[in-house]
């Protein structure tokens, strides 16, 4: 490969990772071939974008990002794939989980593919552990939706007041005016 070739995939890779807001770092080098093409398919899916690179044109990617991500030098050791999403940071976790219990994984064992570690929104996660936590992390859409819910209770609460308060008065008045008429 040259270096010209390498540095064209060293820009398509940091291109990727300013247009994406989350990005998976995982190692599925010890799994079988159909097990990594039903990863493959399942992340196709679900529409993530798994690929596998040299750690040093991650490196090289990652520091175009314009934020320290020094930490990300622990997940770039043996052979990496990067499992892109543009949805929400927790797709790609989510997918993750559900792939490790599809494969049946007995109590014990280490799933693959292992999270090694993740980018999502300028933050940096190390790590398998951190998978359980990452499945939690709401995306742009859901957070949106909940402000405006949030927003809304108050208004939907005043208006409910001003309603159940005019039906109130209205029968208080109703009341009167059949006691006079009596």
């Amino acid at each position: 490969m040259t270096r010209e070739e390498k540095q064209a995939l060293v820009d398509e890779l940091s291109g990727k990772m300013q247009s994406h807001n989350s990005f998976y770092i995982v190692d599925a080098s010890v799994m079988s071939v159909a097990k990594i093409n039903d990863f493959r398919r399942l992340a196709f899916n679900r529409g993530l974008e798994y690929k596998v690179y040299k750690n040093t044109f991650i490196r090289k990617a990652l520091d175009t990002l314009g934020h320290d991500t020094s930490e990300m030098d622990a997940a770039l050791k043996g052979q990496s794939g990067v499992l892109f999403s543009t949805e929400s940071g927790s797709a790609p976790a989510k997918m993750l989980r559900d792939f490790y219990k599809a494969q049946a994984y007995p109590r014990g064992a280490t799933p693959k593919p292992v999270l090694k570690g993740a980018y999502v929104d300028a933050s940096i996660y190390i790590g398998s552990d951190q998978l359980e936590g990452l499945t939690s992390i709401k995306g742009k859409q859901e957070l949106l939706g909940e402000l405006i819910g949030l927003l809304q209770s108050p208004a939907k609460n005043v208006i409910s007041a001003l309603q159940s308060g005019g039906n109130k008065l209205a029968g208080i008045l109703k009341t009167l005016s059949e006691k006079e008429a009596a």
